[in-house]
């Protein structure tokens, strides 16, 4: 078994369960405590795709608003930023504090350190508070807040993937808008029920890492 350190850990607000961030000899880690592994800065790119596939879709991506549901270890907010241009704004909201302290911290290298980016902008709070307040209007809305759509770290995040909260994410899309969601799994039902709620779906199945092995999935829904 390889030598990890342990640099910090975090309760989950709202809940039981704690983070626990590890670091190897060239790589970090983010435990949920009964669970296991939740996510590696060595396995990233279906993260990396969450932040770069609704912006391809965009036709205008100088002056993209995006808004990003869960830091985690930066990298779809590092991608969403590659993806846009200099003029675009970025919102990412982060529950745990302690996870926005470890991306300025120890994990900030392995992403690009993309909360220094200007465009960044970080809400320290539940993103489900900014889509119930429709205050503001985004080209895209990526949401990775959980395993998917069945809870894992939060039962609180259900409402994200119920039809009020779908419902409430697509009235804070501007015209022509997209509305992506990560899961670690396929779920046949979530993808009819975003059918349901009135939008065209495309499910994107990506490597977690190169290209072999563990896949995740990605929704891009659009009105």
């Amino acid at each position: 078994m390889k030598h990890q350190t342990l640099l910090g850990q975090a309760a989950i607000p709202s809940g039981d369960r704690v983070l626990k961030l590890y670091q190897g000899k060239d790589d970090c880690t983010i435990v949920i405590s009964g669970r296991g592994e939740l996510m590696s800065t060595r396995k990233h790119a279906s993260e990396d795709a969450l932040g770069t596939l609704p912006c391809q879709l965009l036709k205008q991506v100088e002056t993209a608003s995006v808004l990003i549901g869960g830091l985690g270890m930066g990298f779809t907010l590092a991608a969403a930023l590659a993806a846009t241009g200099s003029k675009s704004r970025v919102v990412v909201a982060e529950l745990v504090p302690e996870v926005v302290e470890w991306n300025k911290g120890p994990l900030g290298s392995y992403s690009g350190h993309p909360l220094s980016d200007a465009r960044t902008t970080v809400y320290h709070g539940d993103v489900s508070d900014l889509l119930r307040g429709a205050k503001q209007r985004y080209d895209v809305i990526a949401l990775d807040v959980d395993n998917g759509p069945e809870a894992l770290s939060s039962s609180g995040n259900n409402w994200l993937y119920s039809p009020e909260g779908i419902g409430c994410a697509r009235k804070c899309l501007n015209p022509n808008g997209v509305l992506a969601y990560w899961s670690a799994t396929p779920d046949p039902r979530f993808a009819k029920r975003l059918r349901d709620c009135g939008l065209r779906v495309s499910e994107k199945s990506v490597f977690a890492h190169g290209n072999k092995g563990t896949k995740h999935t990605i929704w891009l829904a659009t009105v």
